[in-house]
């Protein structure tokens, strides 16, 4: 699966907007083949921004670094 690098996410912003715009048109030519298509696009497009959004919230977990274990004896 294809993680979407956060800094995409104005693109995506864009990518939906004209989606939006190209559906609006469909309905008005009453293309329902093509309204079946961008409905399936934008939820696509939605599901990658809220996947890029979740990644920004994330924060970085510290493991530390491995030492020499203590001697026994």
């Amino acid at each position: 699966m294809l993680q979407v690098n956060p800094k995409m996410l104005p693109r995506l912003a864009e990518i939906e907007k004209d989606l939006t715009l190209r559906r609006k048109r469909a309905e008005d030519e009453q293309w329902l083949g093509e309204i079946e298509g961008i409905d399936m696009t934008l939820t696509f497009v939605r599901t990658k921004q809220a996947d890029a959004a979740r990644t920004t919230r994330r924060t970085t977990v510290l493991l530390g670094l491995p030492g020499p274990r203590p001697s026994n004896g």
